[in-house]
């Protein structure tokens, strides 16, 4: 399987419709959003062409290709007010596999490494990422790619019954 990350420079209405597709499929909403209630969970949070035009202002879009099938996206934020760890030049990160077909194949690793040497070449320092306690898989993979943990917000996100930290990792870059 050959995996691809292409840069998402605007927006259109075909990549809206299969991110809103993603971000309220129910068998992964819960590992995408932070939510306060199960309630939150079944709510339906959709962009907008314009909106994700906005966003692409303040972020680095990347769609994930395997097999020349667009499968998830991979985006990037520099100086996030959200950070736990406030170094400048710092990245965030956001990883969606939102197909099926893309999921524990090896997808996000690729991507991720893809990805990582794109902003090493740019001098980004450090990545920082939040990984929901309960996910379990996901943790597995950025310890593996050699995230480590910096901290736990407690009762961020609710799942199952109740309420579970997000696991802050971060890697450096140089």
């Amino acid at each position: 399987m050959t995996i691809s990350l292409v840069p998402l420079k605007e927006s259109s209405v075909d990549i809206v419709e299969t991110f809103n597709r993603w971000n309220n499929d129910p068998a992964i909403v819960h590992l995408i959003r932070p939510v306060r209630s199960e309630e939150e969970l079944t709510v339906e949070q959709n962009l907008t062409v314009e909106s994700l035009a906005e966003r692409l202002q303040t972020h680095d879009i990347f769609l994930i290709y395997a097999d020349d099938h667009l499968v998830g996206e991979v985006n990037v934020m520099y100086d996030a007010a959200h950070l736990y760890r406030q170094e400048p030049g710092s990245a965030w990160l956001g990883l969606v596999i939102g197909e099926t077909k893309g999921r524990g194949r090896g997808v996000g690793t690729t991507a991720l490494n893809l990805l990582e040497e794109r902003i090493r070449q740019q001098g980004t320092p450090r990545i920082e990422l939040g990984v929901f306690a309960f996910n379990e898989a996901a943790h597995r993979l950025y310890e593996k790619l050699g995230y480590e943990e910096i901290a736990r917000i407690e009762a961020f996100t609710y799942w199952n019954g109740q309420f579970w930290a997000d696991i802050r990792m971060e890697k450096r870059l140089t």
